[in-house]
């Protein structure tokens, strides 16, 4: 009688992903990874300096028309699309427009402009009784926003992330090292630059809310690498002379157990953002929520490459040329090359050996 074998689960790619059995050689091909950075953020870097950011009215200046008491029977996408055609037709330039309803539940409409005219011009009142017609509105708001508002929130982001920064490295210095903290701020900086020159190249317009995604997806990647980091660390503390293994090699099997981790933290952040940036943008034609949703979206998915590709691989050449992992670098690569030798040789008595039998 045999008895049946037990069956057995398909070593897949996938299933060695979930289990945190992958090998790929993420240091390896660290100078791959480079290029790819460099390529993207020098076209960035060009999107930036030929197209510049398309700033909105909080930074720009403009006019902002607030109507209350919307009454039109269009729903809230219909009436978006109706009052950004009609006001395009009035005013040149970017104009935005979006349709809610206030805390007290009353249904209200705003449109964003360039400047128009004077305060209380005939332009401006053009555009207010056009909105008014469209929207059926009880009031229409008119309210200029001059460009110095803009500088000031400008000066307070630069502000937010020069703080931001120096708080980020000086806690890595403590809880990891030094090299860990030079290793993360560059890869903010890395985030920061494909961010902007995404918004750049595309001409997506940056509001205060951008502003806000920014420095949220900055704390999102810090979190990211962070993870990477202390998985580093537990797996080199045991590094000594005697190793078989580089640091290089060490780190890049720590990157290949959290990397399920940081797929999973990534897609799970996604997939509401992408959501919300459908729903509230597309359906809704909510500009807020687009403005906010689109940042994130951007911001997560550049920064969860950015841990994994573009950090540890800095961490590694940083540490490399530290002497102590500089030496055992050269001990374990030697060890690996006078064994290959006589396993080489080993082959060769072997086979010279069986041919004198024969």
């Amino acid at each position: 009688m045999t008895t049946p074998e037990t069956p057995t689960k398909a070593d897949t790619p996938l299933r060695r992903l979930f289990t945190s059995q992958t090998s790929i050689d993420f240091i390896g091909r660290s100078r791959t990874w480079l290029i790819v950075s460099l390529a993207v953020i020098a076209v960035g870097l060009a999107g930036i300096a030929l197209r510049g950011i398309n700033f909105n009215i909080d930074f720009t200046g403009g006019t902002a028309y607030l109507a209350t008491g919307v009454a039109a029977p269009l729903d809230d996408a219909e009436l978006t699309a109706e009052l950004r055609a009609v006001v395009t037709d009035l005013v040149a330039g970017d104009v935005t427009a979006q349709v809610g309803t206030d805390p007290g539940g009353m249904r209200i409409a705003q449109v964003s402009t360039p400047e128009v005219g004077e305060i209380g011009g005939p332009e401006q009142l053009a555009v207010r009784d056009a909105i008014a017609q469209i929207t059926q509105a009880d009031q229409v708001d008119i309210n200029a926003v001059g460009p110095r508002w803009g500088e000031r929130i400008t000066n307070q982001m630069l502000r937010a992330l020069a703080v931001f920064l120096f708080l980020v490295v000086a806690y890595i210095t403590v809880r990891f090292e030094w090299r860990m903290a030079v290793a993360a701020l560059i890869t903010l900086l890395h985030d920061i630059v494909l961010t902007v020159g995404v918004y750049a190249l595309v001409g997506f317009e940056v509001s205060p809310a951008s502003v806000i995604a920014l420095l949220t997806i900055l704390g999102y990647s810090l979190y990211d690498t962070v993870v990477v980091f202390d998985r580093v660390t537990d797996d080199t503390k045991q590094l000594a002379s005697v190793s078989n293994r580089t640091y290089g090699e060490m780190a890049n099997n720590a990157i290949n157990q959290v990397l399920v981790r940081s797929i999973s933290t990534s897609l799970t952040s996604l997939l509401p953002v992408g959501s919300l940036l459908f729903l509230g943008g597309q359906l809704l034609g909510a500009d807020t929520l687009t403005d906010l949703a689109l940042a994130l979206f951007i911001g997560m998915a550049v920064g969860t490459y950015s841990s994994i590709f573009v950090a540890t691989p800095l961490l590694v050449w940083f540490k490399e040329r530290d002497p102590r992992y500089r030496e055992l670098k050269e001990k374990v690569l030697a060890r690996r090359g006078g064994e290959a030798a006589a396993e080489v040789h080993g082959a060769a008595g072997r086979k010279r050996k069986k041919g004198g039998r024969a």
